[in-house]
């Protein structure tokens, strides 16, 4: 039986909801959430509840926030809950050893990509960056290393051109917990073999950095629109106007009809969508912007508040 079946689940972020929502829905029982401590947000500096804190509070469940998972105390206490399962997905600290052998059916990690392609902590992200068209969800097996472990299920999905990276996270979110309750399932029933992971294909998605961030003009539309799409909503990619800050929320390629100018420069004014910015290769029509400090506002706007005509060339340093 499902309710007999203990379960606990570590998890932070908004990725994490779906599957803890699903566990809980499907009628295991959950022994207690693990989550990151609250952490200050915003100007006022508040400390703010982790989502899977906020999502655990609203279905009832025990919830644990150790500072450090390594804690002897803390392993004592969640290994006295007698857990059969511990469900991992994007929790924020590295297991030890100690809880990676506590589960009788191990530690089960949903991680969001086609392992062992893009292991690491910005899979989302770095598939949309580097232009890649479809990606999708694994669970696995956890062990010590850094998603290495053994695979059990995978689910693909296909990456339109037009999606950015807040779509595709909220895509994969779902389709994890879906195929999460599928590996519980099997892995209850004996209907699961892991597979060990394919070092020879292995790639890494390294941690977003400040310069990830930075457009470059010289590059082509294509290397710029999937940036751009990459990193929208969060972080935002940018570029430098009047010695200012501007992300680039949105754009499309654009195939230009004038003769190529310097990179960075506005070559035409599209009316009611935005304007046109020569690549290294190829155009780029921005069609939404978020000037320093303020809301996200569409280009046309943009233009007319701040008076952008053809011709003006954007920093790209």
């Amino acid at each position: 039986m499902m309710e007999e079946t203990r379960i606990l689940f570590m998890g932070t972020p908004d990725f994490a909801v779906p599957s803890l929502r699903a566990l809980s829905r499907e009628g295991y029982e959950i022994v207690g959430v693990v989550t990151q401590p609250d952490r200050p947000k915003g100007r006022g500096q508040k400390l703010c509840a982790s989502s899977v804190k906020q999502e655990a509070l609203a279905l009832g469940l025990d919830i644990f926030q150790p500072t450090k998972i390594k804690d002897e105390q803390f392993i004592k206490m969640i290994s006295e809950l007698n857990p059969q399962f511990i469900i991992v997905v994007a929790f924020g600290q590295i297991l030890p050893k100690d809880v990676l052998d506590l589960p009788q059916y191990g530690c089960i990690n949903v991680h969001a990509s086609l392992l062992p392609k893009y292991r690491g902590a910005a899979p989302i992200h770095r598939v949309i960056i580097n232009g890649e068209q479809e990606t999708g969800v694994t669970t696995m097996l956890m062990d010590k290393g850094l998603d290495t472990g053994d695979i059990l299920l995978k689910e693909k999905v296909l990456i339109p051109l037009d999606m950015n990276c807040g779509e595709l996270h909220d895509l994969l979110a779902q389709k994890g917990a879906t195929l999460l309750v599928q590996t519980v399932e099997d892995l209850l029933n004996n209907r699961i073999q892991a597979v060990e992971q394919d070092v020879a294909v292995a790639s890494y998605a390294a941690m977003l950095e400040r310069g990830d961030e930075l457009i470059n003009w010289h590059d082509t539309a294509i290397t710029i629109h999937n940036q751009i799409r990459g990193l929208d909503p969060w972080p935002g990619s940018y570029t430098t106007y009047e010695n200012k800050q501007l992300k680039i929320r949105a754009a499309k390629l654009w195939e230009t009809k004038t003769k190529p100018e310097k990179p960075g420069t506005v070559l035409e004014i599209v009316k009611g969508e935005g304007f046109v910015v020569q690549t290294g290769e190829g155009g780029i029509l921005v069609t939404k912007v978020q000037p320093f400090g303020k809301r996200i506002i569409p280009a046309d706007s943009f233009m007319n508040g701040y008076n952008i005509k053809k011709g003006y060339v954007f920093s790209d340093v």
